[in-house]
């Protein structure tokens, strides 16, 4: 990406927000579709669950709702094929079913330029947080072994931290608390669904898009980003001029 282009999206960002200077010290990562090439497993999933049910949610569908509670989800889906909400027994039903065929299909890979970045974060002395609506008992476990050296369990984010889940922004609200007790002028948010966008911008974070599935861009940058990649090769390929940026951003602002 052009680093004129990174320069005029960062300088939008800090007048809107009224501020006088970039310190950055966290880059606050999303993990399904950021890390890990996972949503095409979700997606697919969802599909057969929801078809298995005799409702429909198209796979394109599925990546609107990433980051939604699987209840919400669920009950989207139902009330618009049936009219009706979900029961809970139902709920429960259809859940364990998806998640019995997603434990089924191969393990994700981590998402190519994912590593190299994380990298080149903690290289410059950033700290890198995954800000998940996963609750998988295993993930500090997949993040041990496919990003080594990189991420903690007190600077984590999970579905047991928070009450309520993307887009609302209290997960990444609590990625600045558990930072340490950080600021907006401290943090970057990395994420490539819609409702993560909307739940990043809301944090009031400077939320870059990673546009790693099949929805148009629009989708993206309609919820607020204030930058947006095409993969997570491109932004590691852009960090040095993206950190750059955020170093020396104060004088911008006085211009």
């Amino acid at each position: 990406m052009d680093k004129n282009t990174i320069i005029e999206a960062l300088d939008k960002y800090m007048r809107r927000k009224g501020l006088r200077k970039m310190d950055l010290k966290t880059v606050m990562f999303d993990m399904d579709g950021v890390l890990f090439d996972s949503m095409k497993n979700h997606a697919l999933c969802w599909h057969k669950t929801m078809e298995h049910f005799g409702m429909h949610m198209s796979q394109q569908e599925a990546y609107m709702h990433e980051g939604r509670t699987g209840a919400g989800t669920i009950n989207i889906v139902s009330q618009r094929e049936r009219g009706i909400e979900a029961t809970e027994e139902e709920i429960k039903n259809i859940y364990e079913y998806k998640s019995e065929l997603f434990n089924k299909q191969p393990e994700a890979k981590p998402m190519a330029g994912a590593l190299e970045l994380l990298n080149k974060v903690k290289g410059d002395g950033i700290i890198p947080m995954v800000v998940t609506g996963s609750g998988q008992k295993t993930l500090l476990e997949r993040l041990h072994r496919n990003f080594p050296g990189i991420f903690s369990k007190e600077l984590m984010v999970t579905a047991f931290d928070v009450k309520y889940g993307k887009p609302n922004p209290e997960p990444y609200l609590m990625g600045l608390q558990k930072g340490g007790n950080l600021n907006i002028s401290n943090s970057m948010v990395v994420e490539n669904a819609p409702l993560g966008v909307e739940a990043g911008v809301a944090s009031g974070c400077f939320t870059v898009a990673v546009n790693t599935g099949p929805l148009p861009d629009s989708v993206l940058t309609d919820k607020g980003a204030d930058i947006l990649f095409h993969s997570m090769q491109e932004l590691s390929d852009s960090w040095s001029d993206l950190y750059e940026v955020f170093s020396h951003e104060q004088i911008l602002t006085e211009a």
